[in-house]
């Protein structure tokens, strides 16, 4: 597998962040050698008593047998402990009946291990396709895992649970309710293999709040909506997107009801820790030099307002001009055009950041090429594009593509 010696130009200045505690859940990695020598590779996740679970999935037909557990256990019992294992270096995709095995075997053990029921334990593999997964290597060291869990080990975890990443991603918000704060906190892993349809990575997410299982559910639904499936690395969804939120109901507010301003405010700092995570994913994306945020306005509706902002973010030929630094805005038109959404040459305009490059079907007769390849010089770019057809409107956030990316797929398996 290809060897990740830098870390990405766009990674946030600040480092990992300084995560709080959220009472209820405890953490503890591992070298299993699941696949990596010399580092961390496997996670556990203790969660208390009552603790709701909530999560979205990949709709990739050829998911992974540990999506399919999950999926099949994610509106379960509430009642007793949970738990959450996660290994790195293999996905445990497309592996036939070995693969629901390995899962079993993986499950049933850290139950045992930690006194729950196998229906409680939720398991997440990334990594390499189609290869076995050696179980025994994570059942092997339980035991280790068990005595070594902490309240404080999520930035260790965020590190075991890397792939290609260059860099361990966290993020955290705070919220006043009633009677108390609400903590929430989340880490993810992403960094190839990344489109939007849900999830397009591994994210956990944590919160101390008292919450139902279909209200915490519903809310993770819709923030996952407007945060990671308006990403894209490289237009492939994985087999083995996950997203698994855990609510522990420690937090000495209230519980939380659908409908109050209380509720409204919990949506709001969980969408923006979802969205703070979502763009380290792209920040993060294999070989990205550059940030990019696609904002579509004036469709006739939202969804063709998506079918552009898609058609921009995922063009190769879009991708590395922005790579180039080249303000090549003939391709911007040729992705409009071939998105499937009702468009018309002659009333769409196009911007890069503050700069009109084009309108009325033709280059705008202000527009500076020099001040279009000043704009593509930034980490951060900005395309605009209005149809002039009516108020639907979208955002995509991606990056562009550099040999780098080349380099880490050509030896993914190596």
């Amino acid at each position: 597998m290809a060897k990740i010696t830098h870390v990405s130009p766009l990674a946030p200045k600040g480092g990992f962040p300084s995560l709080p505690i959220i009472e209820g859940v405890r953490f503890s990695s591992i070298e299993a050698g699941v696949r990596y020598k010399g580092r961390k590779d496997v996670t556990l996740i203790e969660l208390v008593d009552g603790t709701v679970m909530a999560g979205t999935f990949t709709s990739s037909a050829t998911r992974s047998a540990a999506v399919l557990d999950c999926q099949d256990k994610i509106d379960g019992p509430t009642d007793g402990g949970a738990a959450i294992v996660i290994n790195a270096g293999n996905s445990n995709a497309f592996t036939g009946k070995n693969g629901m095995e390995a899962v079993g075997k993986i499950t049933g053990a850290v139950a045992e291990t930690l006194g729950l029921s196998p229906q409680r334990v939720f398991s997440s593999s990334t990594g390499v396709i189609g290869e076995p997964l050696k179980w025994e290597r994570i059942t092997n060291v339980l035991g280790e895992l068990k005595s070594g869990l902490r309240d404080d080990g999520i930035s260790d975890a965020a590190r075991a649970i890397m792939t290609t990443d260059t860099f361990p991603k966290g993020a955290q918000a705070t919220v006043s309710g009633t009677g108390g704060e609400i903590k929430i906190v989340g880490i993810a892993k992403g960094s190839g293999m990344i489109a939007p349809d849900m999830a397009t990575m591994l994210v956990y997410m944590f919160t101390d709040a008292k919450i139902s299982q279909r209200l915490l559910q519903d809310l993770v639904t819709r923030a996952t909506n407007e945060t990671f499936n308006c990403i894209t690395v490289d237009s492939d969804t994985s087999t083995s997107d996950t997203l698994l939120m855990a609510a522990t109901g420690t937090s000495a507010a209230d519980s939380i009801q659908g409908g109050t301003a209380v509720c409204d405010a919990f949506y709001g700092a969980l969408r923006d820790v979802m969205l703070d995570l979502a763009h380290q994913v792209v920040r993060d994306g294999e070989g990205a030099s550059k940030f990019v945020e696609v904002r579509i306005s004036g469709a006739a509706s939202n969804s063709d307002a998506r079918k552009v902002a898609l058609a921009i973010a995922n063009s190769p030929l879009v991708k590395t001009a922005l790579a180039g630094e080249d303000p090549n805005w003939g391709r911007i038109v040729m992705a409009v055009g071939k998105s499937g959404a009702q468009a018309d040459r002659d009333l769409l305009s196009i911007r890069f950041g503050d700069v009109l490059v084009a309108e009325n079907g033709w280059v705008s007769p202000d527009y500076s090429e020099d001040a279009g390849a000043a704009h593509m010089k930034n980490e951060d770019i900005l395309i605009r594009v209005d149809l002039g057809l009516g108020s639907g409107e979208a955002v995509m956030w991606t990056c562009d593509l550099t040999h780098g990316y080349i380099e880490i797929n050509a030896d993914y398996r190596s």
